[in-house]
């Protein structure tokens, strides 16, 4: 590990190679390697829709619910984490909050491109005008199954996570208002978080990363509508991987780079070429790992009308079970697929029908329950979701300890007069999942795939503020 002991990061192995790039190009150098070998700060980002209370920390100036912690608490073991009242993640790319805050006004359809492991989705998720729809993609599925755990932690139905290629995004024509490319790179910017980037680090390896996330751009691009809107961004250092390729973007697809408006005070390096504007973290002037970020948008023209519906599209269910458990039913069309019940979004509906048809679609809307024989049971996932209604069952809280049992999926004694079935289980009144109680012990509920894997028991519990 990296994060605690300072010797740690002086003693790190930057690779010889960056060193050298870096000094010819960067005349404060030797500050950026103070900082690569100092301590990395710790952020957080909020769920505003299950944590209306601002905490007592540090604020990120570009994030309205972003946080530092003045230390790196045991998240594993903190059941708050798990409810997704909160996420980590890295302070730089909260930036992305003032793209859409000064140019999204009215509801969009955004595609996240490479969106695990989930942190720019579920920001989105909170971002984005109501009754915007949220597709979250991401091409390797084993990452794929991370990305659906968190988007359905954050508990906001406006979303489908799919699992394709860029080039078959690409033949969404005119499909995204809104596309988010955070891309993948060479990682310089995370060299003191994840020592694999710098043992992978070389010269070839920069230049292959740049000619895969050109290709990624010019697959993808017709997906996005004339006078969308593209969020491009990297967490590495190099100009190949950032500027020479936003320069490349612009000239090819073709795009317009246009400008992101930032207060002085969050000494954020901005492009001195106005045509090409651009926005770089380095550690040693923000409170950040290394970030890039440009806009480039589409020019106007003529664009296609992206489809409400074709084909079979989702029929609803007449009778649906478990309708009863949620906020505000009308609101949403309750479709089955196998054994499993969900919740669209009726405003969605159409579209989501189409997306389906083309695209590997993993999780879309709420997921409501599941029938097991003749027992219909509520889906974990539903506990976490704003559109629950949390007295459709009988509630149990859990003090710390407990709670942690229930995550690591043990079994739990409820009190004596909890009544038999399903049940809600919170931890300081944030719903974690459910359970079935059948008197003498209750079965856990919670999803064997998302259980704390770890039998470690911290003495205290971690506290983030």
């Amino acid at each position: 590990m990296y994060y605690f002991c300072p010797d740690n990061y002086k003693k790190m192995d930057i690779p010889q190679g960056f060193m050298e790039y870096m000094r010819r190009w960067r005349e404060d150098y030797p500050q950026l390697e103070e900082a690569l070998r100092a301590e990395a700060p710790v952020s957080i980002r909020v769920n505003p829709d299950k944590m209306t209370m601002p905490l007592r920390c540090e604020r990120v100036m570009w994030c309205s619910t972003g946080y530092y912690l003045s230390e790196r608490p045991a998240f594993t073991f903190a059941p708050h984490f798990h409810a997704g009242a909160w996420y980590v993640q890295e302070a730089a790319s909260m930036f992305q909050e003032q793209v859409v805050r000064q140019y999204i006004a009215s509801p969009v359809v955004c595609l996240d491109l490479c969106a695990a492991p989930g942190g720019k989705s579920t920001h989105l998720l909170s971002l984005l005008p109501s009754r915007s729809l949220l597709v979250s993609n991401e091409v390797i599925r084993s990452r794929a199954a991370v990305l659906v755990e968190n988007v359905l932690k954050w508990g906001l139905p406006d979303v489908a996570v799919t699992n394709n290629d860029p080039v078959e995004l690409g033949r969404l024509l005119h499909g995204f208002d809104l596309l988010v490319a955070d891309l993948p790179c060479s990682g310089e910017g995370m060299f003191r978080k994840t020592p694999a980037a710098r043992n992978e680090w070389s010269a070839a390896n920069v230049a292959l990363c740049a000619a895969r996330q050109r290709r990624i751009l010019h697959d993808v691009w017709p997906a996005l509508k004339p006078g969308g809107i593209c969020i491009y961004s990297t967490c590495t250092f190099n100009r190949e991987e950032n500027e020479d390729n936003i320069r490349y973007l612009a000239g090819h697809l073709p795009a317009e780079v246009i400008p992101v408006s930032v207060e002085e005070s969050w000494r954020i390096a901005c492009s001195a070429d106005d045509r090409y504007p651009s926005y770089r973290f380095f550690p040693h002037r923000t409170k950040s790992e290394g970030f890039f970020l440009a806009v480039l948008r589409k020019p106007d023209g003529v664009c296609r009308p992206f489809p409400l519906k074709t084909g079979k599209g989702l029929p609803a269910l007449r009778h649906p079970p478990g309708s009863e458990w949620l906020c505000d039913t009308g609101a949403y069309r309750f479709v089955t697929e196998a054994s499993c019940v969900r919740a669209i979004p009726e405003i969605h509906a159409g579209r989501l029908s189409w997306l389906t048809e083309r695209l590997r679609v993993l999780t879309a809307g709420i997921p409501v329950g599941e029938w097991k024989g003749k027992d219909f049971l509520p889906a974990p996932a539903l506990a976490l979701s704003r559109a629950f209604r949390h007295d459709a069952f009988p509630t149990v809280e859990l003090a710390w300890k407990e709670a942690v049992r229930y995550l690591q999926k043990e079994s739990l004694s409820l009190p004596p007069d909890t009544p038999k079935g399903y049940v809600t289980v919170t931890c300081r009144d944030t719903p974690l999942g459910f359970v079935k109680h059948i008197g003498h012990r209750a079965n856990n509920l919670y999803p064997h795939e998302w259980r704390i894997r770890s039998q470690y028991l911290p003495e205290q519990e971690p506290v983030i503020a």
